[in-house]
């Protein structure tokens, strides 16, 4: 049985693309849900999950954190804490990503049934040809794990090149709105629904070691920031700006 771990991003989707180009097998594909991606996320997996289809292939399986509806937003509002990257552990991917999926699978009868027979699922992670040093060796009862984009030394360009070949566009990028990984103009380019969330979210949070989503500084100076800059060039419409125009 052969499974890929779809993140949303360029490399898994070139991943999979390049699959079906090769016609390789796939028993399932999974995109695990924090609840936290922004909306253009969302929509392109619908989008992509149709593509698949028709191509034949699985479409994508939602699996979310069992046990709960909670989202890992949810989860931070009520612990009054930021997620755990911000405080330099990475539990959250752990909690949301990882042990979702794997918990799915332990339920799955074909996975079920392969370790019965005493084999391995193959699980295909999207790691390019660029970065290497993120796939580890991995001894495990249940898994085997692969790395096509490696195999195919296809780097994060050939990955670009291939979902545009196929007609497809580029996915954005995957990650919780909220993540403290996120650069300031990519925090700054967030809708402003999310952008009160992420305040919310610092505000209620009860921090000691660190100053908010950003560990050494917070989104909420950031974004308080951005916005008193904005209102010194906030000009009245009606009034003219004086430049010189060639009129």
């Amino acid at each position: 049985m052969q499974v890929v771990s779809y993140g949303a991003g360029t490399n898994s989707t070139a991943m999979l693309i390049e699959m079906v180009k090769r016609g390789e097998q796939v028993d399932l594909i999974t995109f695990a849900d924090t609840g936290g991606e922004v909306a253009e996320t969302y929509r392109y997996i619908a989008l992509f999950s149709e593509w698949l289809v028709g191509m034949g292939y699985p479409a994508i399986t939602w699996v979310k954190k069992g046990g709960s509806d909670e989202t890992l937003e949810q989860v931070c509002l009520r612990l009054k804490q930021l997620p755990s990257v911000a405080y330099g552990f990475k539990t959250c991917s752990q909690r949301f990503k990882i042990e979702p999926q794997n918990t799915f699978m332990n339920n799955h009868p074909d996975a079920l049934n392969t370790w019965k027979s005493g084999e391995k699922v193959v699980k295909c992670i999207g790691y390019d040809a660029d970065e290497p040093h993120r796939a580890k060796a991995f001894d495990d009862k249940k898994y085997l794990l692969r790395y096509p984009l490696l195999e195919w030394d296809m780097g994060r360009d050939e990955c670009i090149s291939t979902i545009k070949a196929a007609g497809l566009p580029l996915p954005g990028k995957s990650s919780c709105f909220f993540c403290p990984n996120r650069k300031a103009p990519e925090i700054l380019a967030l809708p402003e629904e999310l952008k009160l969330r992420c305040l919310d979210m610092e505000a209620n949070a009860e921090l000691t070691s660190i100053k908010g989503l950003g560990r050494r500084w917070s989104w909420t100076d950031l974004i308080r920031s951005d916005r008193a800059q904005l209102r010194l060039f906030d000009t009245p419409p009606d009034i003219p700006c004086g430049c010189y125009d060639g009129a």
